[in-house]
């Protein structure tokens, strides 16, 4: 039988400092996942299973680091975290997995069921692929040699969830038990390790088809290092892109590769990895809030309605007001369009703006009450939008009346970069990846990366 690695998120040092996850009802998420984790891996090691717990001191990218070079064909890994929102009244679990990987999607379904029999009291917030989570990937999902998994299970900032996960702690180690012994079985039925054979696929770069294959490893496209050289890529120094060696061949993660502004896509009909470097985008002006756009109305159109296919009904004219009134300003439109996607679920709302409101960026009030801002238009409430952003990015005038209720409370040009809209924008330090990530897929979803 595999080995079972287990991972208990946050605790390690992060910027210089201990991070420590989630912090809600006098606790953080890095304790009470150790604590889970260590009751976790008693429970397995009760029904002998090889357990190895990942050193809670070790920062995600070591985690990761750590299990890849133990890891072995058979074993599995999984990390456990808990999530935190605005609202207190929002709940559950749910488990992330890689996108397009429908082995793994079932793989996940095992874990959440397992947990789910044992804490029924807990809302099911279903199995995901990473590409749903707020930074649009993982990279435990992902850069993770072993069949891998993140699972969520629930949300500290809930009252009746930190309830649950305190007072029937042991509950949820053996629901997650059950599900990690399912998992592992199916994973390596026979206990018997074997010399892996992984499935060829084929490769396409830049629109050009390959004769020479890559491989599929745990639902991971690789290809030969030597097709990387036509992308025009150095990877000599680039010690954190995934090598594998495969009947004397040196094979690298596909995926890794959009760190070097390289579009990844895959087609599953055909079991073809695609790859483009010919990119239409600046890369010098991609995260400048004061820069121009790249995507046209139809674009923007087209992938908002293919993530919210009703996101369109209510505000039909929600790309062009974003192109329109940032121009006006010298915003960039995309990454005012993808914040506003972020903060909204594709116009979706759900929290505690209403979509009467018009306030697509979640703009507070004067006077800090509870309820956020709300606007007479949907054009007042995007040119309120790109007011703000401009506020923080540029010491320019506005060319429009002002009608950001909180313009003249920011500091202005503190920050001229998404990245520097964390921490400042939204307390989540992780907001600017998080819209990062969703220009990345909207100009991979135009043909533009």
């Amino acid at each position: 039988m595999g080995r079972i690695f287990i991972s208990a998120a946050h605790g390690g040092k992060e910027a210089g400092g201990i991070d420590p996850g989630a912090i809600a009802g006098d606790t953080t998420e890095a304790r009470e996942m150790i604590l889970l984790r260590d009751l976790i891996v008693t429970e397995l090691r009760a029904r002998i299973f090889e357990v190895l717990s990942v050193p809670d001191d070790l920062s995600a990218a070591q985690t990761i680091t750590w299990i890849n070079s133990r890891g072995r064909r058979g074993d599995v890994a999984l990390e456990i975290e808990s999530d935190a929102a605005n609202s207190p009244s929002v709940r559950g679990s749910s488990v992330f997995y890689i996108a397009n990987n429908n082995e793994r999607k079932s793989n996940a379904e095992l874990l959440l069921m397992g947990l789910l029999r044992r804490v029924p009291q807990l809302p099911n917030r279903g199995v995901k692929p990473d590409t749903d989570s707020g930074l649009g990937s993982l990279a435990f999902c992902r850069r993770t040699t072993l069949p891998s998994l993140s699972m969520q299970v629930g949300f500290l900032s809930s009252p009746e969830d930190r309830a649950l996960l305190q007072n029937r702690r042991r509950d949820f180690a053996l629901g997650i038990s059950d599900g990690l012994a399912s998992w592992s079985r199916v994973i390596d039925p026979t206990g018997n390790p074997q010399e892996p054979t992984y499935t060829a696929i084929n490769i396409n770069i830049n629109g050009q088809n390959y004769l020479e294959q890559g491989v599929l490893i745990n639902g991971n496209a690789y290809i030969p290092i030597d097709l990387v050289d036509r992308l025009r890529i150095d990877l000599s120094t680039a010690s954190n892109v995934r090598r594998i060696t495969y009947r004397k061949i040196v094979y690298v993660k596909a995926i890794e590769l959009r760190d070097f502004n390289v579009a990844v896509s895959w087609d599953a009909a055909t079991r073809t990895v695609s790859l483009r470097s010919n990119l239409a985008v600046c890369p010098g002006q991609f995260d400048r809030v004061m820069s121009n756009g790249n995507t046209s109305e139809v674009q923007l159109q087209l992938f908002l309605r293919n993530n919210n296919e009703n996101a369109l009904v209510k505000f039909p004219d929600i790309p062009k007001l974003y192109r329109e009134e940032a121009g006006i300003e010298g915003v960039n439109y995309d990454i005012a369009f993808c914040q506003m996607c972020v903060e909204t679920g594709f116009l979706r709302f759900g929290g505690d703006i209403r979509p009467e409101q018009n306030n697509f960026a979640g703009l507070g009030a004067i006077g800090g009450g509870a309820e956020a801002a709300s606007f007479e238009s949907a054009r007042i409430g995007v040119r309120a939008h790109i007011q703000h952003l401009k506020a923080y990015a540029s010491l320019e005038p506005l060319v429009q009346e002002v009608v950001d209720p909180r313009f003249r409370f920011v500091t202005r040009g503190v920050a001229p970069s998404i990245e520097q809209l964390s921490g400042r924008w939204a307390a989540d330090l992780n907001y600017g990846a998080k819209i990062t990530a969703m220009v990345k897929r909207l100009y991979e979803s135009a043909g533009l990366l």
